[in-house]
């Protein structure tokens, strides 16, 4: 043999050899995966490895895909691609108890009959055929969940939504949670009517929903669940401080100035109620809600206006505050991992008796030299810079939200309140039997409390942490809130996973030089618009002038004078070139940045392929050396 027949064999060995190592590592090591991303972005979660780990019967998983169609989008194909895998790591992990199905629905078969029978979307294609992209699950009893349609732009929720999934179908029984507020945004009547969260919590929970009037607690409700509440009376709060006593959770959003509160009149400022509190309970607990809201310049968060001349500026405004997470307690499962921060909006701040029975916990607080703001303003369009000539710097970090457990004392030692007794005759009989039934009550906890206290109820409002269309989170509201009452409820596998990071990786090196680019650029822009304002002010001027004159010369046109109308051709002549002036600089600042792209993704794209060229021809002077 030759030479040459001797590298052609080895070559086609070499390729036989690849050929065979992935046949046989596609059908052994399958299940394998290796994440190498800095945030593990697919690698599956100690929660979800749990709640697979636990599940209890067998659970069919049916991915519903239209292949044919979905090619014809790009962003959901590369996306079906993702969630295959994804699915088909959950059943590996599951041993057994997740059998995966992929259904590719023919058009008007029964597959797609089947589909649309369990509720799954459609996506119009502008082709002849739709795009069907969700998820059908069903456990042995024939219980069914479904995501009615995969969006790419959810994808750092999918793991969260498959978990989730699942555990509601491995225990059909929802936690139960009470809902009192007075925002309409989460005392709508459908989920679809009010805010994000409350579809969430629909998702996940069953929800009993309570009127301003109410007289007694709902029977077996898991967490209570309060967000700037309406004010009660004294029966009520007696209602509550027993279901606390006896062991019950309750997560609370209180508010000195609440901004979504709603009101009455045209501009529904009219009998609004700004603030809420729980009086007696609240001093009971030790905790008090201060008077004042609260400006912080160190977490101001950067918001869209509109400055006087017509252009958006982003403005850091100090009374919307975005708590990084170098201000939440890293302990606390609640907060822990919450890298986008948190939104809040006219806050308030806890002040804690270091007497008061029970533990507190500080889950989260400003930065060290907050301000106090008056409520009644800060519930107004109150802007940045009047929040500023307002500021009045503190001495000490402000709590935002604490933890209370432990073993709590009644706010009613002398017994229950007299109840209210309401108007309609079979109420009113209803309210005093439950009066008589409720016996002399608690006076002390038989249960561990553990309540979960947060100075601000704007927190649940979509603007402050979802885009709009889309709705992906940029702050982590959503996910702190459903954390707290996972965390009361028991149910921890979820929290780690709304957490997680988007995929989207920013150029950093880029944003640095984009952001040095527009400074560099934006003194000589301020310039020239100062002197574009100056003239354009000393044109009108000499214009108005001119009116005058010919206003008091009669109604005929008059000539300007030799030396006005110069000076309106100078200033005229000024404003043009000012303008192409400032359209230069756009221009400019535009080309710098675009070869600074330009130069980055050539830098990215050729880098490697150079340094392989450069590798391959030191082999080959070095083969020739020894040749």
């Amino acid at each position: 043999m030759t030479a040459r027949q001797h590298l052609a064999a080895m070559g086609a060995a070499l390729v036989l050899l690849f050929m065979g190592v992935n046949l046989l590592g596609q059908s052994l090591l399958s299940g394998l995966r290796i994440d190498f991303t800095e945030a593990r972005l697919y690698a599956l979660s100690d929660g979800t490895r749990a709640t697979l780990s636990r599940l209890s019967e067998p659970i069919e998983v049916t991915m519903v895909y239209t292949r044919d169609a979905g090619r014809t989008v790009p962003a959901i194909q590369a996306y079906a691609n993702r969630v295959r895998e994804v699915l088909k790591s959950y059943e590996v992990l599951s041993r057994g108890m997740i059998r995966l199905r992929i259904l590719d629905p023919r058009p008007f078969s029964e597959d797609e009959d089947a589909a649309l029978a369990n509720g799954l979307r459609v996506l119009s294609t502008g082709g002849p055929d739709p795009v069907y992209f969700g998820l059908i699950a069903r456990n042995s009893v024939d219980q069914t969940r479904v995501i009615p349609f995969l969006s790419p732009d959810q994808e750092t929720r999918l793991e969260y939504e498959l978990t989730r999934l699942l555990q509601r179908l491995d225990q059909p029984r929802a936690p139960r949670l009470a809902i009192l507020s007075a925002l309409p945004g989460i005392d709508a009547v459908t989920p679809e009517a009010g805010y994000a969260l409350l579809r969430d919590l629909e998702a996940s929970y069953s929800i009993d929903r309570l009127t301003p009037d109410f007289a007694t607690l709902p029977d077996d409700i898991d967490v209570l669940f309060m967000v700037h509440p309406p004010p009660l009376d004294a029966w009520q709060l007696w209602q509550i401080d027993q279901y606390i006593l006896s062991g019950g959770k309750a997560l609370i959003l209180l508010d000195p100035a609440a901004k979504t509160a709603p009101g009455t009149g045209p501009f529904g400022l009219g009998d609004r109620q700004i603030r809420s509190d729980l009086g007696p309970l609240m001093q009971a607990w030790g905790i008090q809600l201060d008077s004042a809201a609260l400006a912080d310049s160190l977490t101001a968060l950067p918001i869209e206006i509109e400055s006087e001349s017509g252009r958006t500026e982003i403005v850091a405004h100090p009374l919307f505050m975005s708590i990084p997470a170098d201000l939440m307690d890293p302990d606390s499962l609640v907060v822990a991992g919450l890298s986008r921060g948190i939104n809040l909006a006219a806050a308030g701040r806890f002040i804690i008796d270091p007497q008061a029975p029970g533990h507190h916990q500080v889950l989260m607080q400003s930065g060290p030299a907050p301000s106090p703001v008056d409520p009644a303003r800060a519930a107004l369009d109150l802007s940045a810079a009047q929040t500023l000539a307002l500021y009045e710097a503190g001495d000490a970090p402000a709590i935002l939200a604490v933890r209370l457990s432990g073993s709590l004392d009644s706010a009613f030692p002398d017994g229950p309140p007299q109840a209210r007794l309401p108007d309609d005759p079979l109420d009113r009989e209803w309210v005093l039997a439950a009066q008589q039934e409720a016996g002399p009550g608690l006076t002390r906890s038989t249960g561990a409390a553990d309540i979960i206290l947060v100075a601000d109820a704007d927190l649940v409002e979509d603007s402050l942490y979802l885009t709009p269309g889309d709705q992906a989170d940029f702050a982590d509201n959503g996910v702190f809130l459903l954390n707290a009452l996972d965390s009361l409820t028991g149910g921890t596998e979820l929290m780690g996973l709304r957490a997680r990071a988007p995929g989207h990786r920013p150029m950093a090196r880029l944003d640095r030089l984009r952001a040095a680019a527009q400074q560099a650029v934006q003194s000589e822009r301020s310039a020239l618009q100062a002197r574009l304002d100056l003239a354009q002010a000393q044109l009108d001027d000499l214009q108005a002038l001119l009116a005058r004159q010919t206003v008091r010369q009669g109604s005929g046109p008059s000539a300007p004078a030799g030396t006005e109308e110069a000076e309106r051709i100078r200033l005229t002549e000024d404003i043009l070139s000012t303008r192409e002036a400032l359209r230069g600089i756009e221009r400019r600042y535009r080309a710098d940045i675009d070869r600074l792209e330009n130069g980055l993704r050539a830098f990215t794209l050729g880098t490697g392929p150079l340094l392989m060229l450069a590798l391959a021809g030191l082999l080959y002077r070095q083969r020739r050396r020894r040749g």
